[in-house]
Parts: structure tokens; sequence; C-alpha cells
């Protein structure tokens, strides 16, 4: 008898996380390693925040509550979600989770049978791809296309939408690659869904980095669109726009109470409730009229570091990168680096088992971490189907200036450094 089952080795994993011990071996070696790869970002949780954290601890607020999520953030989530995108959201329809990755998992195990199918943007957050293989669900990857600024319209997703599709994952403003979606962009993909997908369809619309916009974006929800508010869980949290990574408190809104209710279950038995004390941090944070010039202030310095490091990167021979508008990821082209320094090459001569696990873009993002002591994240992190071929990096701007300039010098060194890399891909300790 096999000590796991056979479900424990179907599910895969979030890379950002995977290099943690590559960077602690490099760091305990004496080296500083400049940190791209997680999408975290580096401003402190706005002390008003922490403060009502901290006034709930002094009075107790640290036991057993409602495992839907307390009813004040409910509350606070339903109204902000009513005024914001012009829903009839009730605190009944909000269910607060353990940040705001558990409901992508638990979507899929709760609307799908083995075989049906969800459709997933790629590049896009690795947890769509992920778990898919875990609920013995098929995976359906809505490829983004580069030179279309990595958008898409109805006419690109109807012809992947079946009778057995049963989820579609939208992200704007998305991660990896910054893209953020008009309403008219919307209303084309609405048009399509409505029409074509199944009726019991349900649309994950993950808005996670709802207030992180640059050049006077503003943010829109496919929930807006006509006929899709009876269609769309809408997701999001405090980790991103309330710089909060650590509270762990995320929220999915459903179309029906009788979603809700499930979900509430599913709490019950996974998680049995979210902490109180930080569940009155994130409505206060929601609420305060002190979060919005934070905000404010947040998305403009992460404005500023995309606009002189895409510029930085734009110079470097080789990459290429656009103006992301929104989230706080650039997603550079390197497929000209990749053919410099002999990466492409080199992958073709690895053997056929190592060739599986890592791309030209993988020996790049590791040359860079290991050579170079920059972490960043390889195209395959954000979706490994059918990313063949595609040689990007994802770079986290959610670090200080200084560190991201001194980061594109090390890339553009990296760049012309084919000797080194012949040396790193040679030694063959770190290929993925």
């Amino acid at each position: 008898m096999a000590l796991y089952s056979d479900r424990a080795s179907r599910i895969d994993t979030e890379n950002a996380f995977k290099i943690g011990p590559y960077i602690r071996e490099i760091e305990d070696a004496g080296h500083r390693v400049i940190k791209c790869n997680l999408g975290e970002p580096d401003f402190a949780v706005p002390e008003h925040i922490r403060a009502e954290v901290k006034r709930q601890l002094d009075l107790d607020n640290t036991h057993y509550n409602d495992p839907q999520g307390i009813l004040p953030l409910r509350a606070a989530v339903a109204r902000q979600l009513s005024e914001s995108r012009g829903l009839a959201v009730t605190p009944d329809h909000v269910v607060v989770f353990p940040g705001a990755k558990p409901p992508i998992g638990l979507c899929q195990q709760t609307y799908t049978n083995p075989g049906d199918e969800i459709i997933y943007p790629s590049p896009g957050f690795p947890i769509y791809e992920s778990f898919i293989p875990y609920v013995q669900a098929t995976a359906v990857p809505l490829h983004l296309d580069e030179a279309k600024g990595f958008a898409f319209t109805g006419a690109e997703l109807e012809p992947l939408i079946s009778e057995r599709t049963r989820i579609i994952y939208i992200n704007f403003p998305s991660n990896p690659t910054g893209g953020v979606a008009s309403m008219d962009q919307l209303e084309d993909i609405a048009e399509v869904i409505l029409r074509k997908a199944p009726k019991d369809v349900r649309v994950y619309s993950d808005e996670v980095y709802e207030d992180i916009l640059f050049d006077g974006a503003v943010h829109r929800s496919i929930a807006s669109a006509h006929g899709m508010a009876d269609k769309t869980i809408v997701a999001s949290g405090v980790s991103k726009g309330y710089c909060w990574t650590g509270g762990r408190v995320g929220w999915a809104a459903f179309p029906t109470l009788g979603e809700a209710q499930v979900f509430k279950n599913l709490n019950i038995n996974y998680f049995s409730c979210i902490p109180a004390y930080n569940q009155e941090g994130a409505r206060v944070a929601i609420e305060s009229p002190l979060s919005k010039p934070i905000q404010r202030e947040m998305a403009a310095a992460f404005q500023h570091r995309r606009d002189v490091f895409v510029a930085a990167l734009n110079a470097i021979d080789g990459v290429s990168c656009q103006l992301p508008r929104g989230a706080f990821y650039v997603f550079p082209n390197v497929g000209g680096v990749c053919e410099r320094i002999g990466a492409v090459d080199a992958w073709h001569g690895l053997p056929a088992d190592v060739q599986a696990r890592t791309s030209p873009a993988t020996l790049l993002q590791m040359y860079l971490l290991f050579g170079y002591k920059v972490a960043t994240m390889d195209r395959k992190s954000f979706g490994r189907i059918g990313s063949q071929g595609m040689h990007y990096l994802r770079v986290s701007i959610a670090t200080g200036l200084e560190d991201l300039e001194e980061a594109a010098r090390r890339l553009a060194a990296a760049a012309d450094d084919r000797s080194g890399f012949e040396a790193f891909v040679a030694e063959g300790r770190h290929l993925y």
C-alpha cells in the first residue's frame, strides 16, 4: 500500500514560494539577493489597520466566530461591492476565507466533476492550473498574446467553451502581465459566455489587485456586465491593496445564498473560522477614509518604479517589455537573451527528463538567481500547458527603486555573459 493517495501527486505548486530555499541557500553563503519573485508589497500595513487589530486583541476578540465570516466584515464587503460594481450583494452572499487563494481551489472542488472543463488565462496565477489535476477536471488554457497586450476577446474565448465548461477564470488587473480590462472588453466577453456557455457556468473574477492601477485606469468587474451578476463569483482580499499578505483575510461574493452556505460549510470543515481580530482589521481597511489616500500613494510609487524599470529593461539587447497598467509586476519577453546566451540551445541539449522540468526561460531565471543574485520567475510558473517556446520572466516591482535599478544592471550583465551561463549549465546543479 502506497503512503500517499493518488491525488496527492496530481497537485502542483506555486514556484514563487518554491525557490525560497534557494534564496536562503545563497543568503546563508553571505550574498544579498534582490528579491523580485514574490508578489508582496514592500509597504507596511497602514497604521490605522494595525491599530484596530491591536485594539481587538486587547478586547480579547480571539475566539471562535461565524465560519462564514463576522457580520461587520461581510457587511463592509457587500457595501463596497454594491457601490463600486452596481451589484445587489448582501452580507449573506459573502464568505470570508484565510486569504484570496483558498476559494480558487475550493471552487474547483465544488463546481466540477472529473472530466469537466475549466478555462483560465495563461500566463495567469499558477493556482488556477495547479489545482485542476487534483480534482481530475480538464484544463483549458486561454493563451494570452503579447502582440495583443496580453488581453483577450470574446472571439478568442468562444472556441474554448463547450458543454463541459464549468468554471471560467478571469483576472483583472492581471498577475503576471498587469493587464487591465475595459468595460467594453468585459461586455464582449460576457456576451460570448451568455450565448455559448452552459447556463450553470460560474465565472470566477479574481479582483485582488483592484486597487493597484496606473495611468488613470479604472477597475471594472465582469460581474457588472449585462447578465453576469448571477453567474459571477467576485473574489478579493487585503493582501495586495492593503499591503497585508500575512493577515490572510480574503473573501468571495457568490451569486446565490445557497452557494455561500456551501462554502461556509467548507470553511467549517477546513478552517473552522478566520481570526476575528484580523477580520475587524480588514473591515477598517475597507471602511476607513484613511485607506484610499494610502493606496493612491502606493500605486503612484509602483507606477514610478514601473516607468524606470521598464525603460531599463528595454535598453537591454534581447529584452522587450510592455508597460503594465495594473498590479505590481512586469512581464518582459527575454527570448532574445535566451538566444544570445545559449539558453535555447542548452535546453535542447538536455536529457528528456530534465527538459520536461525546465525551459530556456527557467535556465535564465536560475542563472540570474545563482549567478547574479536576482530572484525572478519564469514563464512556465504561470501556466505550464502549452507554454513551450514562450520566453518570459515575471519581475515583481514590489521592491525598492534602488534594488530594481540594480536588478536591471545585473540582468544586463547576465545577458552579456554567455561563458558564465555555459559554465552554470555545465555544472548541472540548479537547472529547474
